[in-house]
């Protein structure tokens, strides 16, 4: 049941690996990260040890699929969002999830739309790191500015708020 919920709602969702729920991923050896490295992913702090983080919006993510799925990290292969548990338990059904999922993007749409209008790049960010970087970078700004500031700060912690009630749980 769970791949074809995944082929369901993760392919129409995709914010675990778009810098949307995560900044990095941790990453289980040095080895899983020469592995990702080889493909083109960038892997910060990786080492023989300690297998490092691979940066978020993931490289591998094309659209909201995975191009590297039958390799992608353990971690990756293990987790499952809050919604995703919800929907296998019958908590919540598919429909509904499929909303939620078409909310969040919504929200999420909207950060970046005003993280541009204050005018920064589409840098690969994670999401929450673009919106600090678009806010620094107006801080000096006149009261339309200000104003679009504001809003990008009360969006932001809209995003944050859903993204933790209905993906990260808690």
């Amino acid at each position: 049941m769970k791949s074809s919920l995944t082929d369901t709602l993760c392919t129409r969702c995709g914010l675990c690996c778009d810098g949307s729920l995560f900044a990095d991923v941790e990453l289980a050896n040095g080895d899983e990260a020469s592995a990702l490295e080889v493909m083109g992913l960038e892997i910060e702090d990786a080492d023989e040890d300690d297998g490092g983080l691979l940066v978020q919006p993931c490289g591998a993510l094309q659209g909201k699929r995975c191009s590297i799925y039958p390799h992608r990290p353990d971690c990756c292969g293990t987790f499952a969002c809050r919604l995703l548990q919800e929907v296998e338990r019958g908590a919540v059904g598919v429909e509904r999830a499929r909303e939620k999922i078409a909310k969040a993007l919504k929200r999420i749409e909207r950060v970046k739309e005003l993280i541009v209008q204050l005018g920064t790049g589409a840098e690969p960010l994670p999401l929450k790191e673009r919106c600090v970087e678009a806010l620094a970078l107006s801080e000096a700004a006149g009261p339309a500015m200000n104003r679009k500031r504001a809003e990008l700060q009360a969006a932001m912690t809209s995003v944050e708020r859903l993204v933790q009630a209905t993906f990260l749980g808690g």
